[in-house]
Parts: structure tokens; sequence; C-alpha cells
């Protein structure tokens, strides 16, 4: 379980194919990795990955082809850069919303508009996911937790903040970027609880 608060910008260093899947090492900036161990979970780009290894201010990570299709994992090249943050502990203050890791579909920004010292993105999200998306609620995009400004059609708006451009890889987004989306997984259960008495 994540927050949605990046931590560091962390940089593939090298990216191993394994009949399908494949194993990546990420550079981990700043990230602490004394308290990281092998089975521990890392959200890269808003996608729990199990660390394998870690070592020397980097962690290593499969993905399999499951996360292949669904994310935008597969497109990560050697030098890229991916947003970091540790799991929660219990005892952690929950700075940004729940979020699990386990991304939900595969967006794109559409226009991206400063707002003062803000950027507001303009963010198209897959028919099947918009119906979680609720005006002020939470939505993950990359990993971040971000509150949303309106639902429109066929997507969402998101304002950024000056420190959260700063810290994580939406400074350099711009239309067509792709982005992994993963809703509030408090939506997700309301619905399942509603299905569930008719």
């Amino acid at each position: 379980m994540f927050s949605g608060i990046i931590e560091t910008i962390g940089r593939v260093t090298d990216i191993e194919e394994h009949g399908g899947d494949r194993r990546i090492t990420i550079d981990a900036g700043d990230l602490d990795l004394a308290d990281v161990i092998t089975g521990n979970s890392i959200s890269v780009n808003g996608v729990c990955l199990t660390v394998v290894a870690a070592g020397a201010g980097k962690f290593s990570a499969d993905i399999s082809t499951a996360t292949l299709s669904c994310t935008t994992l597969g497109t990560l090249q050697s030098g890229t850069a991916v947003n970091l943050e540790k799991a929660l502990r219990l005892s952690d203050r929950l700075h940004g919303h729940l979020v699990t890791g386990h991304v939900d579909g595969v967006g794109s920004v559409r226009d991206r508009v400063s707002a003062a010292r803000s950027e507001c993105l303009v963010i198209d999200c897959p028919a099947e996911l918009l119906h979680y998306i609720s005006k002020k609620g939470s939505v993950c995009v990359d990993g971040v937790s971000l509150t949303v400004n309106e639902r429109q059609a066929g997507g969402f708006t998101v304002n950024v903040i000056p420190h959260t451009l700063q810290q994580t890889i939406m400074a350099d987004y711009h239309s067509g970027t792709r982005v992994n989306i993963e809703v509030d997984i408090i939506a997700r259960y309301i619905e399942s609880m509603i299905k569930g008495e008719r």
C-alpha cells in the first residue's frame, strides 16, 4: 500500500528480457534503500513492483507479461526517469490517499495549461474507468496522488503544484504522454457492494 506521495525520481539503468517478461534495474536516486530487502514493494510510476535485489543505490524488479500489457512499463528504456515510492508502514502519516499500486489502465495527457504557478493537466481516461472519477475525488497518475478538478467527456483535469512538478516526472509531461491511472479504491469497493446487493 502506498500514499501517492512520490519520494524521489529514479532512473532505469538496465532492462533484461526473459521469455516475454522483463527484469529492470533502477538507480534509486535519493531513495534510502537501507531498509529495503528482497520481497519488499516499491511503486514505480504507480505500479507496485516486488524487489528481487537491492544494493549500491539500485534495485531490481521483475515485470510480468500481465503488468507489461496494462501499464506503461513496457515502454521504459535505459535512462528513463521514473517516480518512486516505498511501501507505507502502518505507523506512517497518510498524506495522499490509499493507493494499491495496481494500475487500472493507461491514459494520456491531452493538454497542459499554466494556471498561475501550477499546471493544469487534461488527461484522457479509458471509458471503463471514467465513472470512478469524481470532482474533488482522488486519482493516482503515475503514482502521484491528485485531486480531480473536473470530470469531462473522455477524461478529467487535475492541477499540479510547483512542488509536485519539481519532485516527480510530471514536469516533463506534454500532449500525448501516456500515464498509468489508478482510480480510488473506495469507489471500487462501493460499486462492488452496490452490485452485490442487487
